[in-house]
C-alpha cells in the first residue's frame, strides 16, 4: 500500500476526554501505528506557561512527529489531537494565533476527525487547565472543525461504548472510500 493511500484519522477535542486512551486503543484496533500529542511532552518540559514560541515549536514538533510515524503506518494513522490544539490554545491564551499555523491549517487535513464529546468525568492532570470551560472548548471545537470543512464525527458514551462508537465513525468511513 503506498503511503498516500494511508487514511490520517484524528482524534480531537476538549481536555480530559479521552483523545490519548482512544488512540491508543484504536491504533490496536486496527494494527497500526498512533501518533501522540506531542504538546504533551513538551510541556512537561516546561517550568513556566507556554509562551508564543513554544506554540509555534509544538505546531512544528506535532508535524514532525507525524511525518518522522507516517511511515509506519498500516491503512490508517491515528492521530491524537492535531495542531489546530496550538490554534486554539493560542487564541484563547494570546487573543490571536501564528500566522504559520493559520496558513498550514487548510493545507494539512485529515480524511476523518472523531471529536470526543465532554460526557466523561473530568481527570486532574497538571498538564490541563481549563475544567470549568469544557462546554466552551467544545463550541470552539465545533467551530474550528467547520470552519476547515471537516469531515467529523461527534464520539459520545463511556467505557466499551465509547470505543465502539468511534470504531463505528472510522469503519463506516473507510467502507466508503475503499
Amino acid at each position: 500500500m503506498q503511503k498516500s493511500e494511508i487514511k490520517k484519522i484524528a482524534v480531537v477535542g476538549p481536555e480530559s476526554t479521552g483523545k490519548s486512551t482512544m488512540s491508543a486503543y484504536l491504533a490496536k484496533h486496527y494494527n497500526t501505528v498512533w501518533v501522540p500529542e506531542y504538546a504533551r511532552g513538551y510541556c512537561e518540559k516546561l517550568t513556566e506557561k507556554p509562551t508564543w514560541q513554544d506554540e509555534i515549536n509544538m505546531f512544528k514538533g506535532q508535524l514532525e512527529l507525524e511525518k518522522e510515524i507516517m511511515p509506519r503506518a498500516n491503512r490508517v494513522l491515528i492521530c491524537d489531537t492535531t495542531f489546530i490544539t496550538v490554534k486554539i490554545w493560542s487564541d484563547h491564551t494570546f487573543g490571536q494565533s501564528p500566522q504559520e499555523v493559520l496558513d498550514e491549517l487548510p493545507k494539512h487535513t485529515y480524511d476523518l476527525y472523531l471529536l470526543l464529546n465532554i460526557d466523561l468525568p473530568w481527570e486532574e492532570d497538571p498538564l490541563r487547565d481549563f475544567p470549568k470551560l469544557r462546554e466552551h472548548f467544545m463550541d470552539v471545537w465545533y467551530k474550528e472543525l467547520d470552519a476547515l470543512k471537516a469531515n467529523y464525527r461527534l464520539i459520545t458514551g463511556t467505557g466499551q461504548q465509547r470505543y465502539q462508537n468511534a470504531v463505528t465513525a472510522v469503519d463506516n468511513y473507510l467502507n466508503h472510500t475503499s
